[in-house]
This record gives C-alpha cells, structure tokens and sequence, in this order.
C-alpha cells in the first residue's frame, strides 16, 4: 500500500523500532506542515493509507473528495480536526486508537515541568541572567499549596500523584467517574466548581475537548482565582472561553499561567498576547512529543494499518462506513 506519514517536523518516525511494522509498503515521510488543500491533493493523490500525528493537519471534506485512492486515515487519539461524515461518505476507515487505561506520561510529566517553570520563574530567570541579570524575583515552592486536577483521567491521575509526591493538598473536580475514582484513590473533591477555583493554588486541566467540554473554563471560573495562583492548560485551548485568559491574567486573577496548546496551531504569530506576558510560560503543544511516546503511539498507529490490511481494521469510529462495504 502507498502510505503518507504527515507533520513529521524532525524525520522521527522512521527512526523508531515500530516502523519495521510497515516494511514491505510504499511509505512517504513529510516533515513540513502543509495546510493548503490544493498542495495536499497534490502530495496525498495516490495515497491508500494517510497517517497523521495528532490534530497538526485538518482533514476535511474538500481534501478528502480530491483523494480517490485513500482508503484507511490511521491516528490515535481524538479526531476533532477530521471530517468523519465525509470520510464515512467517501467510503474511508478512520481507525483511532483511544488508549484506554494507558497514562500519557509524557503529557503528565510536561504538565509538571510548566508547573515548576512557572512557579519557580525558571524561563524569567534564564532569559534575565542571558542578559546579565542576577535574580529577577521570588518564587514560591509547591509543598503545602493545594493543587487542583480538573478532569480526573488518565492524565490528571498521574499529575496528581506528582503533587501528592510534592507534599500538595490535591483537590480534584471532574464527571462523577472521576471523581469517584479520585476518591478512591484517596483525593479530596471541591464543594462546587466555584469554590474549586477560589481554593486552589495552581489548577491544571485534564479534560478531552468535545461537545460538553468546550469552553467549559470561563471568564467567571477564571475572576475567582487567586491573584498568586497559576493556571496550567496542557491538554486543549478551547476547553477555556475564548480570549477569557488573557483577559483574566490582565486583570490579575489569575496571577500565572503555564500554556501547552492554542487555539490555531502551530502557532507563528510572535505576537499573540500569551508570548508577551512576563507572567506567562508557554511552550509549542509539546506535551506528547517524546521518543517514548512516539514509540507508543505510533505502535498503535502502524497496528492499524496492519489489521486493515488483512481485512480486519480495528479502532474503527465510522462503522457505518464498513457496513456501506459489505
């Protein structure tokens, strides 16, 4: 089969054990971020097989009509950034492995280096000393401040272990699941969402963007936090109202805030307010892009493609579009 690996920015993929699994099929590595449709019809016009890391290319409908020979989209993960009724309608597979009950440690491990970057000004203090600066302020340390894990998943549970291993209070809000799991797992909950974020030092997110979480973070949420609390987002932008941040961190409340993901990625535009606040660490939606990681994931991806091949494709979220086949 004719196999395109799209948003390969440092030619990783082919360096990883797991890309063995494609031995014997034609595979093309684009290391380049292309959005444009007329270049991608162009690159993907005999592709069987498309994979894609993550949501760094949107897949829609205009694409998908000018690809007659695509047959299988092969990810992992959520899928808000493809067309899924086209793809059913055009008779192509997406299969998406949702790794259930597997911790993203890189994500969880990412969250936690923001938490101590921003707390502890690393990123201020580095730039300030580069300039000839000794010392540019105080920092606080994480012992004894309450920690709050919003979404208690697979991610926020590993996160919160890290605080409880800093000597934090955590305080979980999340679903009923999560929080009866968090109970189980001995952390305390919130009375309510608003005495959540009035009572936490550094919130972190740790919810998947769909429907019922989209800007579930609002301006309100964000006015009653601390004026020395951090809010941290690694998992998506939109699960906050949109411009509610910047606003809330332009009037003080909250004081910090550590920032992964954004709206429109990858994001260029050196510009935007969130690269220009002194009170602010962001770093480029690196919270998966590990060489570990990668080795999970795309294990999972190259599977895929494996069992569609053989006639068995597995993670299928379209089924509707293997009934269309039979």
């Amino acid at each position: 089969m004719n196999i395109a690996i799209l948003d390969d920015y440092f030619d990783t993929v082919r360096t990883l054990p797991c890309f063995g699994k494609l031995a014997g099929h034609a595979v093309t590595v684009w290391n380049d971020h292309v959005q444009d449709t007329d270049a991608l019809a162009q690159r993907l016009h005999d592709t069987e097989v498309l994979v894609l890391i993550r949501e760094r290319t949107k897949i829609r409908a205009p694409l998908l009509e000018r690809l007659p020979n695509l047959r299988l989209i092969s990810q992992r993960s959520v899928y808000p950034h493809i067309d899924i009724e086209a793809c059913t309608k055009l008779g192509v597979i997406v299969s998406s492995s949702q790794h259930p009950g597997t911790p993203s440690y890189a994500a969880a491990e990412l969250t936690w280096g923001l938490v101590l970057a921003a707390m502890r000004q690393i990123p201020q203090q580095m730039s300030a000393l580069k300039a000839g600066q000794w010392q540019i302020g105080v920092g606080s340390t994480l012992r004894d401040k309450t920690l709050g894990i919003y979404g208690y998943g697979r991610i926020g549970s590993v996160v919160a272990g890290y605080g409880r291993a800093f000597g934090m209070n955590v305080v979980v809000w999340a679903r009923e699941p999560g929080l009866a799991q968090a109970h189980t797992d001995g952390y305390t909950s919130a009375d309510s969402k608003a005495v959540f974020f009035e009572q936490c030092d550094i919130i972190s997110l740790h919810m998947r963007l769909v429907e019922a979480t989209r800007h579930i973070v609002t301006a309100i949420d964000l006015s009653r936090m601390k004026p020395t609390a951090l809010l941290v987002n690694t998992s998506r932008a939109p699960l906050i109202e949109p411009n509610a941040l910047v606003n809330a961190l332009r009037a003080g409340r909250p004081g910090m805030a550590a920032i992964d993901v954004f709206e429109d990625e990858p994001l260029r535009d050196t510009g935007h307010p969130l690269l220009n606040m002194s009170n602010v660490v962001c770093t480029p939606h690196i919270g998966y892009v590990s060489r570990d990681e990668y080795e999970i994931q795309f294990s999972d991806i190259f599977d895929q493609i494996t069992a569609h091949a053989s006639g068995v494709p597995t993670n299928v979220v379209n089924p509707a579009v293997m009934q269309s086949k039979s």
